[in-house]
Formats: structure tokens, C-alpha cells, sequence
């Protein structure tokens, strides 16, 4: 009696969860590596001389945000950020591994709540193609910490993607410039990875997969993406997670894209990235999923001064691209590691038939630490108050133009782990100089600022002097977009009230509304600074 009373009650729920999913939209990050904003037409204008006009179709289709920024101008912590919703100088490296593509984890996903985690719960597929950088577990040999020589390729990884909380992943471990070169699908390592081999730019030589060619990685992630989509229904939800290994070195476009770009090879590799997006919106057209799905494009930082049409990553190169009029960093100073705008502003576009109108811009501040709040908002899910601390959704802004954004401040760091501060347009610098060691090719160096600064106290300034002119860099950003007039000593209170409102973030845990939460780290605003400074003032 209670089976036949509630079968057909169990199937209307049934079709009422299936009608549900299939309005909530697919979602597809794509997310490029060491892409500028001024290398794209659509953000750079006259001062781009690259042609990307996927990029720039997307973003005339939807929507441009003007104030976006990576929670740090250097890859891994961006990305953890993105990952977790949370700032990440809060919590310590969860395990060292070893160089370049056999690092540890960045964060213990067992632990830590993901965007992997917060798609399952919401009924999506959870999928990443691409380049990981989060670190891994390897299986080794000797069971000691993986490293360039006791890695073991014929058994799977024991913590990979699966473990974020995605139910198919292919990747490449690191970066494209950071060995082991070799795929990875589903925690198995693909191919036979018994070679050794190395790229352009830095030449790092280290276990590859006999068959990997550094120009084919790009095309084998769209071939994989293509693949993907094309295995998606219009009653499931999925969500993608694209990230690209270009134009970071090394500078390395496909066969079919050299040559392309006036500007030259940085040029090529660019307008590879940007055939991405065509892939992408191909993809979805042929499976009937374009009208549902909404597609983010992005990038993890601002552009690589060592980057260009010089093959061998070289130092301040980026300034011929610029004697030849093309900007990467747009109209903003600086470039990756920095605490300036080149190295932290970033092109954010969103797109979404139907939902989203054409020919949008916006100027909300948003940092790509948002995208965990935002993409459940829109997935209908939510997130427990103890995750996704640093998270806020701007899926209101997606949907309405008028909106009031969520975010009125912000929190990001240099390469150097030098704070920056935003409050509405004003952006603080906890630190002299660019925040970036000079190999990077950002003036000023740390050290001549330092040295600067110092003098000013007769060497003998007190730990509360670092939080005050002339040891810090106040802009408005509303009038001065390049950061030429660094105004700390002229508003000595607002840098005060900026000041505090990073320590109450780190005393809180967290910078949304919840319960106060603990950091596994100790936060200390000048610590790496202090120690910078011990090394190069002494001699």
C-alpha cells in the first residue's frame, strides 16, 4: 500500500529535481596563465596588438568587468584562492613535495572545502582540464617525498584532482615550464614517461613522457575539452574548470598558430588563448548546451616582464613589446609578482545567453577568490559559514546591471607576500618598492626602497614606522590608475583605517559575515619584509 501511494510521489520528485537541474546553467572557467589585460583588444585598445576576437566577442555578448583582481600576482596562491574561496596567506602549505611539478599540496583537500566539493553537493558534474599547480601526491618508489627521481609513473597519484572533488580531471601537474612533462587523467599518469627533456624560457630539464612536445599541450587541452562537452546533456548540469598553460613560458603557440600575429611569437601564443574561447562556444553550439551555459574568461595574474618574442625568458624583454606599442600590462604599472595593477588587475569576462545582456560593463570591485560564493549562488547551493571565508557573491551584478556589488574591499599580496589593501579606489601597499625581487623586472626593487625609507628614520625606525609613510604606498585609483603619487603621507589616517581593516581580517579569520574562524598560519603583515630586510640592509 505505502509502495503504490508513494511511487508516483517519488517520481514527480524525481522530475522535479530533473527539471530544476536543467534550469540551473553549465558553467566554463577558462582561466589563462600570465595572460595581461593589456593583451587583450577588448581591454587594451589602441595599446593592444594582438588580435583576439573570440575574447573580445565573448565580452561584447556579455559582460566586461573593469575592477577585477587575482588574490595574488604569482600563480599557485591565485589559484588556491579560487579553489577554496579563501585568502591564501591564511593557512600554511600543507605539504612541501618536491621542485617545480612535483610540489606538495597547497592545501589538504580533505579538510578543505573546494570548488569541486560545492558542484557535487550542488548535483553538477565537476570537471578540469588543464594546468593544476595545487601540488600533488605521488606515488614514490622508495616512499620517501616525490621528487625528480623516485617517482613511480605506473601507479596512479594517491592525491590529485579526484580528491578536490572532481569527478574527471586531465592535467599537467605544474606549469608548462615545470617537469614532470606528462598528462595525468584521473590520478593515472598517460604515456610512458622514461625521457628527459626541457623548453625555451628557463630550460628546465626533467622527466617528460617520450611523445610530450611543449607546442601541443594547448591543442590537446581543447581536443580533451571538445571531448568533454561533447559528452554533456541538457538535463545535467556540469560544471568545467579550463585552465591554460599559455602565454607563460615558455613561449610555445601551435603549429598552426605560428606565424599568425604581427607582433610576433608572444603574439601567436596569445591568439592561441584566445581560440580557447572559440573552441569552447563551438563546443557548446554542437551539443545544443550554448543557450545554458555560462562561460567566464580570466587570467591568474598580470603578464611576465621576462616574457616576449625572445624565446629564453629574459629579463625586462616585455619593454620591446611595449617600443613596439603593445602593452600587456594595459595602462597600469608593473607586471607579475608586483603589488601594482599590472601585476594584479585582470580581464574578467562573463557571459550567459538570455541572462546576461549584451555590451555590459561593470565596475565592481571583484576578486577571483568570488567565484566560489557566486558560481553556488547560481548553482542554487549553499555554503556552510565555515567555508569559503574570503568569498563573495557577485552573481547579482551577473544578473542586473544596476545592482549594488557585495565587495567593498579587498586583500592581495606580491610575490614577496607584501599586503595590498583596497578600499573602494583606494589600494595600499604595505611596503616600499614593487613588492618583487628584481629579477622579475619590477622597479622599484625592494631593496633601494627599503634603503630609502630607512635613512628617513636614521636607520633606526620602529616596527609600528612600517605601517606609515614613507614605508607604505597609498594611491586613488579613481584618478591615478598608474600609481604615480603615492599619497601615505598625506592621509596618514586613511592609511591607518586601511591598516586595520587588514588586521581585523586576519584576527577574524575570515572578511565575510560568519562565525570567527582560526588561520593555520601566523600572520605577521611585515614578516617576509622584515626578513628581506635583515639580509639586505646588514650588507
Amino acid at each position: 500500500m505505502k509502495t503504490s501511494l508513494l511511487l508516483p510521489l517519488t517520481l514527480s520528485l524525481l522530475l522535479s529535481i530533473t527539471l530544476h537541474a536543467a534550469k540551473r546553467p553549465n558553467i566554463v572557467f577558462i582561466l589563462a596563465d600570465d595572460l595581461g589585460i593589456g593583451d587583450t583588444n577588448i581591454y587594451g585598445g589602441d595599446r593592444c596588438l594582438i588580435e583576439t576576437p573570440n575574447i573580445d566577442k565573448l565580452a561584447q555578448g556579455g559582460l566586461k568587468f573593469t575592477d577585477a583582481h587575482v588574490s595574488a600576482s604569482v600563480c599557485g596562491p591565485t589559484r588556491k584562492a579560487i579553489m577554496s574561496g579563501r585568502y591564501p596567506w591564511r593557512d600554511t602549505r600543507h605539504d612541501r613535495g618536491g621542485a617545480w611539478g612535483f610540489a606538495g599540496l597547497l592545501f589538504d583537500p580533505s579538510i578543505t572545502y573546494t570548488l569541486g566539493d560545492m558542484f557535487r553537493e550542488a548535483g553538477y558534474s565537476t570537471n578540469y582540464i588543464g594546468k593544476w599547480h595545487l601540488g600533488t601526491v605521488m606515488t614514490t618508489k622508495d616512499g620517501e617525498v616525490q621528487g625528480e627521481a623516485n617517482v613511480d609513473y605506473k601507479r596512479p597519484l594517491k592525491v590529485g584532482p579526484p580528491q578536490f572533488g572532481f569527478d574527471y580531471s586531465f592535467i599537467l601537474p605544474g606549469s608548462l615550464d615545470m617537469y614532470p612533462y606528462a598528462y595525468v587523467r584521473n590520478n593515472v599518469w598517460q604515456g610512458n614517461i622514461a625521457a628527459q627533456k626541457g623548453w625555451s624560457a628557463f630550460n628546465r630539464v626533467g622527466p617528460s613522457e617520450k611523445d610530450f612536445e611543449d607546442h601541443e599541450v594547448l591543442e590537446t587541452f581543447f581536443d580533451e575539452a571538445d571531448a568533454l562537452i561533447g559528452k554533456q546533456s541538457s538535463q545535467d548540469p556540469f560544471f568545467l574548470f579550463l585552465a591554460l598553460t599559455a602565454p607563460h613560458t615558455p613561449t610555445s603557440p601551435g603549429v598552426k598558430w605560428q606565424g599568425k600575429s604581427k607582433l610576433g611569437v608572444y603574439g601567436d601564443f596569445v591568439m592561441e588563448v584566445d581560440h580557447a574561447v572559440e573552441r569552447v562556444v563551438t563546443a557548446l553550439k554542437k551539443q545544443g548546451l550554448y543557450d545554458n551555459t555560462l562561460i567566464l574568461f580570466s587570467s591568474d595574474h598580470g603578464p611576465a616582464s621576462y616574457a616576449g618574442n625572445i624565446l629564453k625568458a629574459t629579463p625586462g624583454q616585455i619593454h620591446q613589446l611595449e617600443e613596439k606599442g603593445h602593452h600587456s600590462n594595459g595602462l597600469h604599472r608593473g607586471y607579475k609578482f608586483s603589488v601594482y595593477e599590472g601585476g594584479l588587475h585582470v580581464p574578467l569576462i562573463a557571459h550567459w545567453p538570455g541572462t546576461i545582456k549584451p555590451e555590459r560593463t561593470s565596475d565592481a570591485l571583484v576578486g577571483l577568490n568570488d567565484l566560489m560564493a557566486t558560481f553556488a549562488d547560481i548553482a542554487e547551493t549553499k555554503i556552510d559559514p565555515q567555508n569559503a571565508s574570503d568569498s563573495l557573491s557577485f552573481a547579482n551584478v551577473l544578473k542586473n546591471n544596476g545592482a549594488t556589488p557585495l565587495r567593498k574591499s579587498l586583500i592581495m599580496q606580491s610575490a614577496m607576500e607584501v599586503f595590498v589593501v583596497r578600499d573602494g579606489p583606494w589600494k595600499l601597499c604595505l611596503g616600499p618598492g614593487s613588492g618583487a625581487k628584481g629579477i622579475h623586472g619590477n622597479r622599484p626593487l625592494p631593496e633601494d626602497a627599503w634603503k630609502s625609507a630607512w635613512k628617513s628614520f636614521d636607520g633606526k625606525p620602529s616596527r609600528e614606522a612600517f605601517q606609515k609613510a614613507p614605508f607604505v604606498q597609498l594611491f586613488n585609483l579613481s584618478n591615478d590608475p598608474h600609481e604615480d603619487n603615492n599619497l601615505a603621507g598625506k592621509h596618514p589616517e586613511r592609511v591607518s583605517k586601511m591598516v586595520g581593516m587588514l588586521q581585523n581580517d586576519i584576527k577574524q579569520g575570515r572578511s565575510t559575515p560568519g562565525p570567527k574562524l582560526k588561520n593555520t598560519k601566523n600572520v605577521v603583515i611585515h614578516q617576509r619584509l622584515l626578513d628581506f630586510v635583515r639580509e639586505t640592509i646588514s650588507k
